[in-house]
């Protein structure tokens, strides 16, 4: 849930433009629990709580949507990715600092030393238009998102590019 709050306050920047077009959504889906979640909405008030979800430390919802750990991922396919950091305000990297363990996808009971499954975890985005996949973003490197407005364009026009 950590690294989702930059792009989680872009696409509710957007909200009106989405609303005005009949567009429902967006609706973000992270891992974690209830705790978590609820961790993570108390600091990001901008973000509706009846459009945020959490997916548990089995990752059934990540799997059936063919996410994959960053492990999995091939050489040549994170090679070109340009990263670059959240647009934060000095407030919100504090409060990100604060509150990054409280929010990370770590199950309790977890072992010093051991890296949590949770935090390797690649996530997407997509459009759908009633029940069909109209547009399909799968991120190659935790921080990878799409552009917003090629996305947004796609679920505006309701024109599918998969």
């Amino acid at each position: 849930m950590t690294v989702l709050l930059d792009d989680a306050n872009d696409w509710c920047a957007v909200q009106d433009e989405l609303s005005a077009a009949g567009v429902n959504g967006p609706v973000f889906v992270s891992i974690g629990d209830e705790e978590k979640l609820r961790t993570f909405l108390e600091v990001n008030p901008g973000i509706p709580s009846d459009a945020m979800f959490v997916d548990d430390y089995t990752f059934g919802a990540y799997k059936a949507v063919g996410f994959k750990s960053f492990t999995e991922m091939e050489a040549d396919v994170v090679k070109g990715v340009t990263l670059s950091a959240p647009n934060l305000s000095f407030r919100q990297w504090m409060g990100y600092f604060g509150n990054v363990v409280k929010v990370s996808p770590v199950p309790k009971g977890m072992k010093f030393g051991e890296i949590p499954e949770g935090t390797l975890r690649l996530g997407g985005t997509f459009v759908v238009k009633g029940d069909e996949v109209i547009y399909q973003w799968s991120d190659r490197l935790p921080g990878d998102h799409p552009d917003i407005q090629e996305v947004l364009d796609v679920a505006v026009s309701g024109k599918a590019q998969v």
